[in-house]
């Protein structure tokens, strides 16, 4: 799906999301990515741990993280939502395209927003 955003310049903006992966500020990511404000990474270990989120705390200055986890909600553990609240990150589990259009909304709105994306397969 193509998205639309307004943001300041220099952001990274997801654009399209896909079954294959994610394009951000016009580079194709394949499979599951970090996204900052700042910048983009391949989440080469997609999975809900506090180990694999553990990038969004070290990034420092993220106070919300958008959990976009494909098609369909799943649960998370309390110790991820506990894991990240100890590092001053709130936790937000949507599916995949909510979580890409939030991301957009709240960026334009100068939140400091990070998201870990799985394509909606």
């Amino acid at each position: 799906m193509e998205l639309v955003a307004v943001s300041p310049a220099g952001r990274q903006i997801i654009e399209r999301y896909a079954a294959s992966g994610f394009r951000v500020s016009g580079v194709v990511y394949q499979g599951p990515v970090l996204v900052f404000p700042d910048r983009t990474v391949r989440w080469a270990e997609a999975a809900l741990t506090a180990e694999s989120l553990a990038p969004v705390v070290e990034h420092g200055g993220i106070e919300l993280l958008l959990l976009g986890v494909g098609r369909r909600m799943v649960p998370v553990a309390a110790s991820l939502r506990a894991s990240l609240k100890a590092g001053g990150v709130a936790l937000e589990v949507m599916d995949t395209g909510a979580a890409c259009r939030t991301y957009n909304l709240l960026l334009a709105e100068d939140r400091r927003v990070a998201a870990a994306l799985l394509p909606p397969a």
